[in-house]
């Protein structure tokens, strides 16, 4: 009994992806000793029984490819994991004198590795927006950075400090379209100023303030004095 017995198990390697089903394959011829074919995964002490045609059960993840069949002995194990990588056998087990069961034939073993996991389009394209919107984000706060260091949010330019001759020196600030330096706030002045007719009017500065002014109240003008857009600025002469 069991001379004429033959066992075929014929993938050498098999590649899963996670998630995926794969198939262990074993066939046997019909001329064999009493004893159950089981599916081991590894060999020798650490092995772990996976199929056992004995003491089968339908399962979540193991089933057989032809139920019931005393040939084929092909399994489908659903739901790939990376702890299911190994090496696989199909073994036949016959009864010994000991009435436990002896391995009378077994199959050379199928490895089974893990397959990585190709980028698929829709993951390239979320990888591209989402190094587009980190770029985009780096130059905003880059422009921001520079802005407050060359004089904080709203204020593109600072205040600076002009002397004329022997006056005092008086802080101008010059505001978004309006002359960028002080010289050019003087030089636009200059043409608005009345001559010189005393030592009072040399001690008045005239400068350009071009943000809106609240309306001065009502009160006396000199003779000959019309309302003007200039505000001014009365300093002691050292």
């Amino acid at each position: 009994v069991g001379q004429g017995f033959s066992l075929q198990q014929p993938q050498a390697k098999v590649s899963v992806a996670v998630g995926q089903t794969f198939t262990l394959r074993c066939t046997t011829s019909e001329y064999a000793a009493p004893g159950p074919v089981r599916w081991l995964k590894g060999w020798g002490d650490g092995n772990k029984t996976i199929y056992d045609q004995k003491t089968w059960t339908p399962s979540s993840r193991v089933t057989r490819a032809v139920d019931k069949s005393n040939t084929d002995f092909t399994i489908h194990i659903r739901n790939f994991q990376p702890n299911d990588v190994g090496t696989y056998y199909c073994v036949k087990f016959v009864k010994g004198n000991s009435s436990e069961d002896e391995v009378f034939q077994h199959g050379r073993g199928t490895e089974v590795s893990m397959q990585a996991t190709a980028l698929v389009p829709g993951m390239v394209a979320a990888a591209v927006v989402f190094c587009f919107l980190l770029l985009l984000g780096l130059f905003v706060a880059l422009c921001m950075f520079r802005r407050k260091r060359q004089g904080g949010v709203g204020s593109p330019c600072p205040a600076r400090t002009v002397a004329m001759g022997s006056f005092s020196s008086v802080p101008l600030r010059c505001c978004a379209g309006t002359p960028s330096t002080p010289s050019e706030v003087l030089d636009a002045e200059s043409s608005h100023l009345p001559s010189q007719q005393s030592s009072k009017e040399e001690n008045n500065i005239h400068y350009a303030d071009l943000q809106p002014l609240p309306p001065a109240p009502r009160r006396g003008r000199s003779p000959g004095t019309a309302p003007t857009e200039y505000a001014s600025l009365r300093v002691a002469a050292k």
